[in-house]
């Protein structure tokens, strides 16, 4: 069994500007590292297909997947929200995001690979039901959820979000559904100012305070998620991957290293392995020092691929 590697060159046509942090070259220094760490040609390599229109009505309000839609401007850009800029290119690079997380969901589901990797942009795990947010437009861990509950009959799914933000979008969509289990590890207080409150229902809150490093991150994900993790029995883990909780990161106050990414991947896979036959989907979220990004990335599908 094998580690799929899904991404589409469209998702590197959304460009906003040469300074906005959220760029194309994301991407590229995932690639990049990837083939300099001679990872790359171990990985099953998909090219992404755009999501069906049903799935992201499966995921979010009608109207306002309609909206995201005719607002995609011929040229020019505009402003969705505050954070969230739309150009000519950014709704097909958005399909395509959402897409390759459903074909990863199938891929797993259907045991051709054991687990994946979607490379993917622009990230999605700010969007919430019926609202863009933080350069999100379509939550594309929600709809990949979505999806397996619906087309694969999945009871139960545990989405964990090691982004430097709160998943609020992610939240937002899933908030007392049975079928999944959200756990969000971020920064607070920090954006999008979510009120962590308490873990509840199906949600779990793990804030960190800034200036939190490997060690009490660490302490806190082994305390909150692992054995809850282990009491919910997931059919299938998910993951929003968001690599800017990275010490080197100057979109967070984290202090995170690759090696602790590698350490939750690994805690991730032995949880899949024991209750969903190693069934994993990981989509990327955030990540912008560039070099940071690339190492991080390259070993948390490092950790995947049970290269340990």
């Amino acid at each position: 069994m094998t580690t799929a590697y899904l991404s589409h060159y469209k998702c590197e046509k959304h460009k906003i500007d040469p300074e906005h942090p959220e760029s194309p070259f994301r991407l590229g220094a995932i690639q990049d590292r990837l083939i300099s760490g001679q990872l790359l040609d171990y990985l099953t390599l998909i090219d992404a297909q755009a999501v069906e229109l049903e799935h992201l009505y499966d995921t979010h309000s009608r109207n306002y997947v309609d909206h995201i839609i005719s607002s995609a401007p011929l040229e020019g850009m505009i402003e969705l929200d505050a954070e969230t800029v739309m150009t000519p290119h950014s709704l097909n690079a958005a399909l395509y995001a959402a897409g390759a997380v459903v074909q990863a969901v199938d891929l797993v589901m259907d045991k051709k690979v054991e687990n994946a990797f979607c490379a993917v942009r622009p990230p999605g795990h700010h969007a919430e039901y019926a609202k863009s947010m933080g350069f999100c437009f379509f939550n594309n861990v929600a709809v990949g959820a979505q999806y397996a509950i619906k087309h694969h009959g999945l009871e139960r799914i545990a989405i964990v979000d090691f982004d430097v933000h709160h998943g609020n979008g992610t939240e937002d969509i899933f908030q007392g559904n049975r079928n999944v289990l959200f756990a969000s590890s971020y920064q607070h207080p920090f954006y999008p100012y979510s009120d962590p409150g308490e873990s509840h229902d199906n949600i779990i809150h793990i804030p960190l305070e800034a200036g939190t490093n490997g060690e009490t991150f660490r302490m806190a994900m082994s305390n909150q998620l692992l054995s809850a993790l282990d009491a919910f029995r997931p059919e299938l883990i998910m993951i929003s991957a968001g690599f800017d909780a990275h010490k080197e990161d100057s979109l967070g106050q984290l202090r995170l290293g690759a090696d602790d990414y590698a350490w939750i991947t690994d805690q991730l896979v032995v949880a899949a392995d024991k209750h969903c036959d190693g069934k994993i989907v990981s989509v990327l979220e955030g990540g912008y020092h560039l070099d940071a990004l690339g190492r991080a990335a390259f070993q948390h599908i490092r950790s995947l691929m049970k290269l340990r």
